[in-house]
């Protein structure tokens, strides 16, 4: 891989669209990644080893979207390998698996939007309120 995306990284950035798009991947819809060979990856995440890294990224993530404050996930909390995998990594337990410096944690919309390119999925939340913004005419 040339363009390795790490934990490290991506916390530096400031923002919650500037952490999406370092992730971003541009897929398609349909596009095949485990293909026959998907019962590999679903034996790897009943596994206890996920489960239990599973946990910790949630706990170093304070179960917030893209690891950004103020985006607590209220729903599924999908845990997000930053760089693709393929069945050869599971079948070698490369690096790649269980390294918490290349999993984050999502919702099932960032996530989508992370794999189609599509930032239209993301929730963005609204611009912080401040008083008399809803009068111009007066200054704060």
């Amino acid at each position: 891989m040339n363009d390795i995306r790490t934990y490290s990284m991506l916390i530096s950035l400031p923002s919650f669209e500037e952490r999406y798009e370092y992730l971003k991947l541009i897929g398609s819809v349909g596009q095949a990644t485990f293909g026959f060979d998907r019962y590999l990856n679903q034996e790897f995440y009943r596994s206890y080893e996920w489960k239990r890294l599973r946990n910790q990224i949630i706990i170093r993530d304070n179960s917030c979207d893209l690891a950004f404050p103020g985006h607590e996930i209220n729903s599924t909390i999908i845990i997000h390998h930053m760089n693709p995998i393929a069945p050869e990594d599971i079948i070698n337990q490369t690096e790649w698996l269980l390294n918490p410096e290349f999993l984050v944690c999502v919702s099932m919309r960032t996530h989508n939007a992370i794999h189609y390119g599509d930032k239209s999925q993301l929730q963005i939340l609204p611009p912080e309120r401040t008083p008399h913004d809803t009068c111009p005419w007066k200054k704060v």
